[in-house]
């Protein structure tokens, strides 16, 4: 009864989002919800690697700028499209996830949270200095933006429309968010979730702690690098100040609002954190104060999360049926 509610609630929710255009179709609320729905992407990504592993990661829009640059690379210098650049800059960002975690998943804790932190300013600084590449600071610029076929229209690029890039980044999220949901619940999501809640004793058990966690890297660095390079067609050009420390530490304080480990409360927390500044711009002089009241009292009210203690309840609702369904010894 329960997975059956949820069930209506994500499809309830799925059909709003999809009909929202035509009801309010203002170019620039679409816009701000489109922004919100790829922090979404980029905070179902982290979730994989904070929320369920428990790895904290402090770099997170590292694998964003990489996805962005490999897309603005291919596309400038080699004519790549949008549509065949998602895959390259899914698989760098994923792999550099990997590298990345290598040597770092070695250390813990706060030495963990140093050395991911130090990654996301290493390669910050490095699109910054390699001008002959990169531009430097200026970024790339004249990125293509996407284009697809149209009845009776032919091939019709995206341009600075809203609409199109929202309805594009509303796929990918369900996509991505189908995808976790499935991971979540399969014998890697299981093992992920033991890894997070005690890492000895699921070594112990015979867990494979290092490679379940490069995984979860993997995962989650692809994912960033597909939004990434959907942020350079739709910007048109990427800098290097797009993906400081400041927009990590915002994707991880999504993902914590929404619970540790639960979709819906990632892309929750994505469409809050996304949108809330915008609704506060009328009050410019004190909207930052007002966001981080805002955030104590979400965090006060609810200290797991605002689907944290649902998740947690779902879980042990799932378990109970699981115990029940199974006979009793010598029965």
């Amino acid at each position: 009864m329960l997975r059956n509610r949820q069930l209506w609630v994500w499809w309830a929710g799925v059909l709003a989002a999809l009909v929202l255009p035509l009801v309010n179709p203002n170019p620039y609320q679409i816009d701000v919800l489109a922004t919100a729905l790829l922090y979404g992407l980029l905070a179902l990504g982290l979730n994989v690697i904070v929320g369920l592993t428990g790895v904290l990661h402090l770099g997170y829009a590292a694998f964003f700028a990489i996805g962005a640059y490999t897309y603005g690379l291919l596309n400038l210098h080699a004519g790549l499209p949008f549509w065949a650049g998602l895959i390259p800059a899914a698989l760098v960002a994923g792999l550099a996830g990997v590298a990345l975690g290598l040597p770092a998943l070695r250390v813990r804790g706060d030495y963990l949270a140093i050395v991911t932190l130090g990654f996301g300013e290493i390669v910050r600084i490095a699109f910054t200095n390699l001008e002959q590449w990169t531009g430097g600071p200026n970024g790339l610029l004249g990125i293509a933006h996407p284009s697809c076929w149209v009845p009776g229209r032919g091939v019709v690029s995206f341009g600075v429309s809203s609409a199109p890039y929202y309805y594009l980044i509303l796929l990918l999220t369900i996509l991505v968010a189908g995808l976790c949901a499935r991971l979540s619940r399969s014998r890697v999501g299981r093992a992920w979730i033991a890894i997070r809640e005690d890492e000895l004793a699921a070594s112990c058990v015979g867990i494979p702690v290092l490679q379940l966690k490069l995984l979860a890297q993997g995962i989650g660095g692809s994912i960033a690098g597909l939004a990434g390079a959907i942020f350079a067609s739709k910007q048109g050009t990427v800098t290097p100040d797009s993906f400081d420390f400041i927009l990590s530490v915002m994707i991880l304080a999504m993902v914590v609002l929404g619970g540790l480990g639960s979709i819906r409360g990632a892309i929750a927390g994505a469409l809050i954190l996304g949108t809330l500044p915008e609704l506060l711009r009328g009050f410019e002089q004190y909207r930052m104060l007002l966001f981080g009241l805002a955030m104590i009292l979400i965090m006060r009210i609810r200290p797991g999360g605002l689907f944290g203690a649902a998740h947690r309840l779902g879980r042990a609702s799932s378990l109970m049926r699981q115990r029940t369904a199974c006979p009793a010894p010598g029965g």
